[in-house]
């Protein structure tokens, strides 16, 4: 798959969660910790994954 996809994935997810925390009666700053968290493991996870892989000698 591609990094964009993930991405578009990603921005879903993170707008969905601060969605629902906010809706929840969740402060400001623990719902912009949390997305940032989350922002930081979709990032890493994509990068793991859409890597091109080693060719093998």
């Amino acid at each position: 798959m591609s990094f964009a996809l993930y991405l578009v994935g990603l921005v879903l997810l993170v707008g969905g969660v601060a969605w629902g925390l906010v809706t929840a009666g969740l402060a400001p700053v623990y719902v912009g910790i949390t997305c940032l968290i989350v922002l930081g493991i979709g990032i890493m996870m994509a990068v793991s994954r859409t890597r091109t892989k080693d060719p093998s000698s």
